[in-house]
């Protein structure tokens, strides 16, 4: 940074710690991308959030303006005004100068907050071009404005620019009235552009980003208002047309995040467990001689957890620290696990006859699977690892929260009341059908090998299976009905393709727990047959054929089947969906004899949707051909000749097979959930919406 020669001790001073910012950026914000920009965007927001946090105000307003800078305003107390005695800086350039200096150390303005290292907005202020910082407060707006950290003035025109004329400040307090305020409104508001200098060239600010973690704290803190505004008018965003906004205010807490985390599937409704607990630890204290001595400090921790499980496998799990999240847990995290898993595990004990447990022992995965939990955690001064936030390491912690959750949680698991016992019963039974089916995996696992013609006799004896030891050429064909499997079995190559018939409609294993499903004798034989095991436990690598083809009849019920059988792959085999190895078959609709006058030999013309029928009838009239009539149409694959079935559907050489993916995982969860799951009403809104939408000739076709 090139330094003018106006400058005297005074900026040296200022700048002599944001230099080691800009010289290091990444031990402060991670990296210098977009996910480092949005690191500094959070920091700032962070501060008004702990305003609110600490019952200080109730809105926060965040925009995205066109010229890539970003403004944050709360309705907080403002950052002091007045001189800090030993610096001889107004408290805000402080705030925003030095290193290690705020609000949050001492414990006297904050009882708990998520900015604690003191260098979050100096960190930002000395990697931003410009930082325009207003304040109001005892009826005034005061304001002040940085470059690269250093106070000064900017010769603006109509509007603000970070490469305006800049005028570094002499005197030792530039903090300047810019307006009168009305009576009792106070806050802050900060605007800056982030440097280019060290930013990359492609760091951008993400507004979904923006609108979860506004979102994601509203749900933490009841009452406070986040609105987000983007006015960039990015192309491929929401606001592409205009200026878009979106406000997050949600009183329900933590609870209402849950629900809104959760599948469509609950077992339980949600469970709310809170609980508070104290420790000593030694923190150094700063004396009113300038010295810092070691003492011993009493904290408390206040500990506030939401449940919920699902009828699936998957986890979902947010922690939380003063309302900042931490993606990678630490001591709060391992205290709640080990509590469950400790309680859960003396729950089964207790009740092993009724829920028929037998001597094996719950795992962490067995008590997580399904569960959707948020978990928060709010002390005084917690450790965290690193600027970024990511780990709690304040040791405490972890016995505390293992407490609180191990007394609360045994109550609700041992509660008589009536609609607590009947949900604690499903979550034992889910969790003791989940360790079940661990086992099972894993002793399928380590028993089952590709099998060959001898041995056999470990599959259900409905399976056709194929002769050859190749995974990758092997393919199995799941069938609708014997009569589809007796035409089958004679189309097939049995070198390389095995038939296993299913009997009618499946489970719907959307709506079903993983001990009904388990207990299914046509899912079971399913999942026994391909060999990858199910759910969280599934191996790919260990799935006995190379393709995994559904082929049902070209009806209204073989549509149903079909998405019947793909729920349960979608469920509990996703890993086989996302490899691309399941299909769905292609069978024709009609068989078309074409007549050529003077020819003996009659073409055989296949077609797959009526409109396909209607060309090429045309296409015969117009080459002067006739056709045989009546027209075949095959109601069903049983109705076929081996020989058709073989050409048409089953011969690689011939057939059309359509491959099933999962092009963007959340959109199919929620389309599963609709289509498939236990609540009825969406189900019906979505039916009578699309009603008119549907053609009744496509229907069979």
């Amino acid at each position: 940074m090139s330094r003018s020669t106006e400058y005297n001790a005074r900026h040296l001073s200022v700048l002599e710690g944001l230099e080691a910012v800009r010289k290091r950026p990444g031990m402060y914000i991670g990296s210098t991308d977009s996910r480092g920009l949005m690191h500094c965007l959070w920091e700032i927001i962070d501060n008004s959030v702990d305003e609110a946090l600490a019952g200080h105000g109730a809105s926060i307003e965040v925009t995205l303006h066109p010229d890539g800078s970003v403004e944050v305003e709360d309705n907080g107390r403002g950052i002091p005004v007045d001189v800090e005695p030993r610096t001889g800086l107004t408290g805000v350039e402080v705030v925003f100068t030095k290193l290690h200096a705020g609000g949050k150390f001492g414990g006297g303005s904050y009882a708990a907050s998520g900015g604690l290292h003191g260098v979050g907005a100096s960190v930002v202020n000395a990697l931003s071009s410009r930082l325009d910082v207003q304040v109001v407060r005892a009826g005034k707006v005061h304001q002040m404005s940085f470059r690269r950290g250093e106070p000064g003035t900017f010769a603006d025109g109509s509007r603000p620019r970070p490469d305006a004329e800049f005028t570094p400040a002499a005197d030792a307090s530039p903090l300047t009235v810019v307006g009168k305020a009305k009576r009792g409104q106070t806050g802050t508001r900060v605007r800056y552009w982030a440097d280019e200098q060290i930013f990359t060239p492609d760091a951008r600010f993400s507004a979904e980003d923006l609108q979860a973690r506004a979102r994601q704290t509203a749900y933490l803190i009841p009452g406070l208002r986040i609105t987000v505004r983007d006015e960039r008018r990015l192309p491929g965003t929401a606001g592409e047309d205009g200026p878009h906004e979106e406000v997050f205010q949600y009183d329900g807490g933590i609870a209402e995040f849950a629900e809104h985390l959760t599948q469509l599937n609950p077992v339980t409704d949600v469970w709310r467990i809170q609980g508070s607990g104290s420790f000593t630890e030694k923190v150094p204290v700063l004396g009113d001689d300038g010295r810092t001595q070691m003492q011993d400090l009493k904290r408390t921790c206040e500990v506030d957890l939401a449940l919920r499980w699902d009828v699936g496998y998957d986890t979902t799990v947010r922690s939380f620290v003063n309302i900042i999240a931490t993606p990678k847990g630490g001591t709060h995290l391992s205290g709640f696990e080990s509590a469950m898993l400790k309680v859960f595990r003396d729950q089964v004990a207790a009740n092993a006859r009724r829920l028929k447990a037998g001597n094996d022992k719950l795992e962490k995965d067995d008590v997580l699977a399904g569960l959707t939990a948020v978990l928060t955690v709010r002390l005084a001064e917690p450790q965290f690892e690193g600027q970024t936030k990511e780990i709690l390491g304040t040791p405490a912690v972890r016995r505390i929260v293992g407490k609180v959750v191990e007394k609360e949680l045994t109550a609700l698991l041992s509660s008589g009341a009536r609609a607590q016992k009947q949900q604690s019963g499903q979550v034992l039974e889910k969790v003791v059908a989940e360790m079940k089916s661990r086992i099972s995996a894993r002793t399928h696992k380590e028993n089952q090998r590709r099998k060959n013609a001898l041995e056999t006799s470990t599959m259900p004896a409905k399976l056709a299976d194929c002769r050859t030891g190749d995974v990758a050429a092997s393919e199995l064909f799941i069938v609708e009905g014997d009569s589809a499997l007796g035409t089958a079995k004679l189309a097939r190559s049995s070198d390389f393709q095995a038939l296993l018939p299913i009997r009618g409609k499946i489970l719907n294993v959307q709506k079903a727990s993983v001990g009904d499903m388990l207990s299914n004798a046509e899912c079971a034989a399913l999942i026994q047959v391909v060999g990858g095991g199910a759910g969280r436990s599934f191996d790919v690598e260990a799935a006995r054929y190379g393709k995994v083809i559904l082929m049902t009849d070209a009806d209204v019920d073989g549509a149903h089947i079909r998405t019947l059988l793909l729920t349960l792959f979608f469920r509990y085999m996703r890993p086989l969906v996302e490899a691309g190895r399941v299909y769905a078959a292609v069978p024709p609709l009609h068989r078309v004899e074409a007549v050529t006058r003077g020819q003996k030999e009659r073409e055989v013309i296949y077609t797959y949707s009526e409109t396909q029928l209607q060309q090429v009838l045309a296409r015969l009239e117009s080459e002067g051909r006739s056709y045989k009539e009546p027209i075949q149409r095959y109601k069903g694959l049983g109705e076929m000749d081996a020989d058709q079935l073989a050409e048409t559907t089953m011969d690689p050489r011939h057939r059309m097979l359509r491959r099933v993916r999962i092009e963007e995982v959340e959109a199919a969860e929620r389309v599963f959930d609709l289509l498939m799951g236990s609540s009825v009403a969406p189900r019906k809104q979505f039916i009578a919406s699309h009603a008119d939408e549907l053609d009744a000739e496509r229907i069979d076709a």
